[in-house]
């Protein structure tokens, strides 16, 4: 199709999202991303029903920075649009290819530039949405990477939308041509040192001589792999209804299910957490020591930042490194009146001082208390309990999970033990069970059972 105003017009009015409040344009500098900012300006803020604006990201990683920061503000100085500057420093962890990082550390900085209810605009066309899916298959990507780049998703603090995955990359030239656009060229394009430069220089000039028009053919593939994503996800969400067990998955009901769809619905419940997705191998192994290990193990498969582990027949999701609590001291004496709380780090909320009928005598307790994680071999009284017991029996008794034991605030008076959170006092330094005395609240505690 050619490109004009007019055409971009129709695809926002069956594309863009009704809620959409503004329009945030990804401006790189290059022809593409010139191209659709100077339609969206003719049409103009009357015309569309909100405001546009553009964000333009350095990642400071090439000497013609520049020239495309140049080229961005004059573009939306003489469209009369308003421009974002972000700059930004990527960081490339070992295994992870500078294309792959500049892209993630990208969509950071624009997700933080968008306000509520704007919609980020992003030049990727049809050519664009062909190569990504070579790419993909090159990779031995599943369903889910043939579809290629999604049309419309929720985004940041709204969605991601891209409206030219219909339109050629010639067709956006022709039209930044004709508009008398000046942008810029990035050398990382035409660099064959990387993956979709190689694909685009190298490859695609024979692939188009010897298959014309496929391009089209393998978005329209893409777009068939998007639908058959979408039918997997509808079973997927079916099939988490059945084994969603609190914040966890049913063990048992997953054995219910073939393997297909047991990983399906594995894939999606991780998405759905914003979780990386592990390597296919990485995850049928998660699954295997999940259905396969005997009762009395916790096995644990790690990736990543993430971890999958089993306990009591429930699978969760956790950090790598469960969170640890650090000692730390919680002050009670004089002006210190129950509403005070002390946080306790990161993910591991804060603890409220507040009265209760049978809780700590104060009148017993020193000014201040340690909070510090176990050490291993601690008793406590419960109150409303005859005997002793060790901390593990009641943690195992309350199925505290295995891997946050070591984040449970455990109070001292001096060298005693006098409770832990707010799940249980020792009752030898409780006062009758008719008398005030001081408890605590675990304010914004992470999921421990």
């Amino acid at each position: 199709m050619s490109f004009s105003a007019r055409a971009l017009r129709q695809i926002l009015q069956a594309e863009l999202p009704a809620e959409a409040k503004g329009l945030l344009v990804a401006l790189s500098g290059g022809a593409d991303s010139c191209a659709l900012l100077a339609a969206l300006a003719s049409l103009g803020d009357a015309e569309l029903g909100m405001s546009v604006r553009a964000v333009h990201v350095d990642h400071g990683l090439q000497p013609a920075a520049h020239a495309f920061r140049e080229v961005c503000a004059r573009l939306c100085h003489d469209l009369g649009v308003e421009l974002t500057l972000v700059t930004m420093t990527v960081d490339c962890p070992s295994g992870v290819s500078i294309e792959a990082a500049a892209r993630e550390a990208r969509y950071r900085a624009l997700a933080s530039a968008m306000r509520p209810g704007e919609c980020l605009l992003t030049a990727h066309h049809r050519d664009d949405q062909a190569e990504t899916f070579l790419l993909q298959a090159l990779r031995g990507a599943g369903v889910k990477g043939l579809a290629a780049m999604p049309g419309c998703r929720p985004w940041g603090p709204g969605w991601h939308l891209r409206p030219l995955l219909g339109v050629t990359h010639a067709d956006l030239v022709a039209f930044a041509a004709g508009q008398g656009i000046v942008s810029a060229q990035d050398p990382m394009n035409t660099d064959p040192r990387f993956d979709r430069a190689y694909l685009r220089s190298e490859l695609w000039p024979r692939i188009d001589a010897r298959w014309p028009g496929a391009a089209q053919a393998l978005a329209r593939t893409a777009a068939h792999a998007a639908e058959a994503q979408a039918l997997l996800d509808a079973i997927a969400d079916a099939d988490l209804c059945n084994l969603r067990d609190g914040e966890a998955l049913s063990v048992p009901r997953l054995r219910g299910l073939g393997p297909a769809r047991r990983s399906n619905a594995l894939r999606r419940w991780l998405h759905a957490r914003a979780v990386l997705l592990p390597p296919t191998a990485r995850l049928q192994e998660a699954l295997r020591q999940a259905l396969a290990a005997d009762d009395d193990h916790l096995p644990a498969v790690v990736w990543d930042r993430y971890a999958l582990r089993r306990y009591r027949d429930r699978l969760f999701v956790t950090a790598a490194e469960p969170p640890r609590l650090r000692p730390r001291h919680l002050h009670i004496g004089p002006g210190q009146e129950p509403g005070n709380t002390l946080e306790l780090g990161a993910g591991l909320g804060a603890l409220e001082l507040h009265t209760q009928l049978g809780a700590l005598d104060r009148s017993r307790l020193p000014a201040t208390l340690l909070v510090a994680p176990r050490s291993g071999g601690e008793t406590l009284r419960p109150a409303g309990k005859a005997a002793t017991q060790t901390v593990q029996h009641l943690c195992q008794a309350l199925g505290v999970l295995p891997w946050m034991r070591d984040a449970l605030p455990f109070i001292y008076a001096g060298p005693e033990l006098i409770g832990i959170g707010d799940l249980w006092l020792d009752a030898r330094w409780c006062v009758a069970a008719d008398e005030q005395g001081i408890a605590f609240r675990w304010l914004r505690a992470p999921n421990i059972v």
